[in-house]
């Protein structure tokens, strides 16, 4: 029988019950360099992603993400975070994981078996023509994901797959296909571990360079970050002090005349110096 990747056993976890705390906990630990290598050796996909995703914000269009169990969750996450960094609404990235928000809380196997529930969670969120859609499976079949990615193209969007085995339904549906080769878990079949860590890594990646593709980045810095709270205030004074060359106290003032808004703090100080 020909075991995907994921569900095969380890070898340098075979003994992991009767291993000390330190060393247990070491080999989990370590096992994530592989995730970052099997994230880097697929980077000539990943930028192609990017590259489509940065049209497709240019167009108005979004970014969805789809996913069961744990995949899902990481698209979830992904989508939360992009208003908060880099000043977008809640429409341009969106996760959508199968069985809906209460699965971010609690697991539901059956959840990524049902194929027409993932065609009807891309009508549910509105996915149109021109969006990109990126499937998430580390297994690579989930036939919620692949139902999704089906009705997707239908639709005219641009697909992605994201998985950690070759040669799966997943990968064989998108445009894109992403192929994270991580191997074996040290706790057998636990994608949740390194499988997830990689998922998580091209994730940041397609949303953090294509955000900067399409202006949401000055040099390394957030300029489109939303102060909202008192850390956030503080870095944005920072990022404007390091862009204007002002001292804290007179960025402040400059991004209080500005309504905290770093593009209109730094407009405002290239005019009237």
């Amino acid at each position: 029988m020909n075991i995907p990747k994921t569900e095969q056993r380890n070898p340098l976890s075979m003994n992991m019950d009767s291993m000390s705390t330190e060393d247990m906990a070491r080999l989990v630990i370590c096992a994530n360099y592989e995730a970052v290598r099997a994230a880097e050796n697929a980077v000539e996909s990943i930028s192609a992603a990017v590259d489509e995703i940065s049209k497709a914000f240019e167009r108005g269009n979004k970014l969805v993400y789809i996913g069961a169990g744990t995949s899902g969750r990481l698209g979830v996450i992904d989508a939360a975070e992009c208003p908060p960094t880099f000043g977008v609404s809640y429409d341009m990235v969106q996760g959508i994981i199968a069985g809906g928000k209460e699965r971010m809380f609690s697991a539901g196997e059956a959840e990524e078996d049902v194929y027409e529930n993932g065609r009807q969670s891309v009508d549910d969120h509105g996915v149109v023509g021109g969006d990109v859609v990126v499937g998430i499976s580390a297994a690579g079949n989930a036939a919620f994901v692949v139902g999704a990615l089906d009705r997707a193209k239908e639709l005219g969007c641009v697909t992605v797959g994201i998985c950690n085995n070759a040669d799966t339904k997943v990968s064989k549906t998108a445009d894109i296909p992403i192929f994270l080769d991580t191997g074996a878990e040290v706790l057998t079949g636990s994608t949740r571990l390194k499988a997830g860590t990689a998922q998580k890594i091209v994730l940041n990646t397609l949303t953090t360079c294509a955000m900067t593709k399409t202006g949401k980045v000055y040099e390394n810095m957030m300029i489109n970050l939303a102060p909202s709270n008192e850390k956030l205030k503080r870095r944005v004074v920072r990022i404007v002090s390091e862009i204007t060359g002002l001292d804290s106290d007179a960025s402040e003032k400059l991004l209080d005349a500005s309504n905290w808004n770093i593009r209109d703090a730094i407009q405002k100080y290239n005019t009237e110096k």
